[in-house]
């Protein structure tokens, strides 16, 4: 029997309504999880990389940025610098391919590009993390919510032909729960759907930012030629 009143419509829903109802329930609460936790986790990133990106403006050579800058900096950009840099390091004098008219070692481009894509790469399968599961959201909640839209018509066309008349009464349950259903599947979809692409314009902001970083890396240290193309933008072509 219908009942009026939020309680008494999803007490009256049928067995599959209110299925549908508690998954896309589900979906919502583990969707509006996500979405706090990238926000957080980004603005978190983004004020790392601020502060380091003035500290790396600041700096006069490569010597100059950890004493603008705290070396346990977590950030994506700080990352990025500092995991070229020990590489670099590391490799000694494998990483100087010449020495340029002054007799200063250059630095080998080929080993900064390729430290910093893989390190690109890592930076931004840790960004893209949880954003799968708000993009599968916002593609199924919609079809899942029509699911509960066919069975409420099903409902309403099965009291049509019990009661032999297509009296509201016999008709409004099921276009309530139908009704229901496809506004359940459009409220967990449409948050997610939007904060995916938000997300996506943030990670391409902070891509640009790691790809000034190494800019900036070749600013700070004398280097002879010019790369074919950036780590970040490899980077990225790699994930695509």
């Amino acid at each position: 029997m219908f009942q009026s009143g939020p309680i008494g419509i999803l007490v009256s829903l049928g067995l599959v309504s209110k299925v549908v109802l508690l998954l896309l329930l589900g979906f919502s609460v583990m969707s509006w999880a996500v979405i706090l936790y990238k926000w957080m986790a980004f603005r978190a990133a983004d004020a790392e990389d601020r502060r380091f990106m003035a500290a790396l403006s600041k700096a006069k050579d490569l010597d100059d940025v950890p004493r603008h800058s705290q070396r346990t900096a977590v950030g994506p950009c700080a990352h990025i610098f500092y995991g070229v840099t020990d590489r670099l390091s590391r490799r000694g004098g494998e990483a100087v391919d010449s020495l340029d008219g002054e007799g200063v070692p250059a630095i080998d481009r080929h080993v900064v590009e390729r430290t910093a894509a893989h390190l690109a790469q890592g930076q931004i399968a840790k960004l893209e993390s949880f954003l799968p599961f708000l993009a599968t959201t916002g593609n199924i909640s919609p079809f899942v919510g029509l699911l509960g839209t066919v069975m409420g018509i099903i409902d309403s066309f099965r009291e049509i032909g019990t009661q032999g008349t297509a009296s509201i009464s016999a008709v409004a349950p099921g276009v309530s729960e139908a009704l229901i259903a496809t506004a359940a599947g459009l409220f967990a979809a449409i948050p997610a759907v939007i904060a995916y692409n938000y997300f996506l314009t943030r990670i391409r902001r902070t891509a640009f930012r790691m790809d000034s970083v190494v800019v900036q890396l070749y600013a700070l240290f004398p280097a002879k030629g010019k790369p074919a193309s950036t780590p970040v933008e490899v980077a990225v072509g790699a994930k695509r």
